[in-house]
């Protein structure tokens, strides 16, 4: 069935006007080098193609390194495309100020790896199996007929190191490292990329890194970890809001605990980021308060402050007493 969808997905690009290329709002890392290889595969190909964005502010400065960044047009500047695709974003809302474009595009297409995408698309091509988005484009590229630049295998790789946590992740799958060795056939420079995502990091950034490793607490019987920042933080330190992405793999990293939280707060609500250790199902949780993800890593916005939503999320963790 993906087969014939990835199939589909390549006759309409190849014949399509002008495509337009979205992830979710808040980027990460697989969203940003997904929509960025996909755009750079296009252009190769001579469709006319453009990135663009679902949140009002530029793309995350985290990725300037990533080839094609300068590329990124605001949605409210861009006329309805002839053919849309959202990338690694499950359900139509969370494509915020691009939601228009998407929806008055001839054509929806749809490429995610999410569980609970909605299939929103006209052409819905989802697959929960695969360890990121960019391995979704990587497969694509095949059915485009294209061989692929060591720009665009740059981006996938990316995307999947990303997603799998530098494969340490459960989702790292025999099919994801066959895969990778071909972005590295490809021209793709891990060592260049790791450097860029993990290693080129601002004092500002570690300076609000040191905040939040002070802030850790464990709750559930030590079952849990969860830190937070605040809204003050970024003024006080210098720090970026898109530099938080990597915070909450610090609190993971804590021995014994199954699942880890980082709570941005914000003056009236809490953004969560989740993330498990040993199989529970942090997506499932994430969802009851409108959000989603995967089973090990997901998140959502909490309409209240941190010590309620402390007390209403506790007890849905392992180690709480009550369960």
């Amino acid at each position: 069935m993906a087969s014939a969808g990835y199939h589909r997905v390549a006759v309409e690009l190849r014949k399509a006007a002008s495509v337009v290329v979205c992830a979710h709002v808040k980027p990460d890392g697989d969203a940003i080098a997904s929509v960025l290889a996909l755009t750079l595969a296009l252009h190769e190909m001579g469709v006319p193609s453009l990135p663009t964005l679902a949140d009002p502010d530029g793309p995350p400065s985290t990725y300037s390194f990533m080839p094609g960044f300068g590329l990124f047009v605001p949605a409210g500047d861009l006329e309805t495309p002839d053919v849309f695709v959202a990338l690694d974003t499950p359900n139509l809302d969370r494509l915020g100020d691009a939601e228009s474009l998407a929806s008055n595009s001839r054509l929806l297409i749809v490429i995610d790896h999410h569980p609970d995408n909605t299939g929103f698309g006209d052409v819905n091509v989802t697959d929960p199996a695969v360890a990121a988005t960019g391995l979704m484009i990587w497969r694509l590229l095949e059915r485009l007929e294209i061989d692929p630049s060591p720009e665009v295998a740059f981006c996938c790789w990316v995307a999947l190191i990303a997603d799998t946590g530098r494969f340490a992740y459960s989702n790292t799958t025999p099919d994801a490292l066959h895969q990778a060795a071909e972005m590295l056939e490809a021209g793709a420079d891990p060592a260049e990329a790791h450097r860029m995502v993990y290693e080129n990091r601002t004092s500002a950034a570690m300076a609000l890194e040191a905040r939040v490793l002070q802030r850790i607490e464990l709750a559930n019987r030590s079952r849990v970890a969860h830190a937070w920042v605040e809204a003050d933080d970024y003024a006080e330190t210098g720090a970026k809001a898109e530099e938080t992405e990597h915070l909450v793999d610090a609190v993971r990293s804590i021995a014994g605990i199954d699942v880890a939280m980082l709570l941005r707060v914000d003056h009236d609500h809490v953004r969560v980021n989740l993330r498990a250790k040993t199989g529970f199902d942090v997506g499932a949780i994430a969802r009851r308060w409108g959000g989603g993800g995967h089973r090990a890593a997901a998140g959502f916005t909490y309409p209240g402050d941190r010590q309620a939503l402390l007390g209403e999320i506790l007890p849905l963790l392992p180690g709480d007493e009550s369960s």
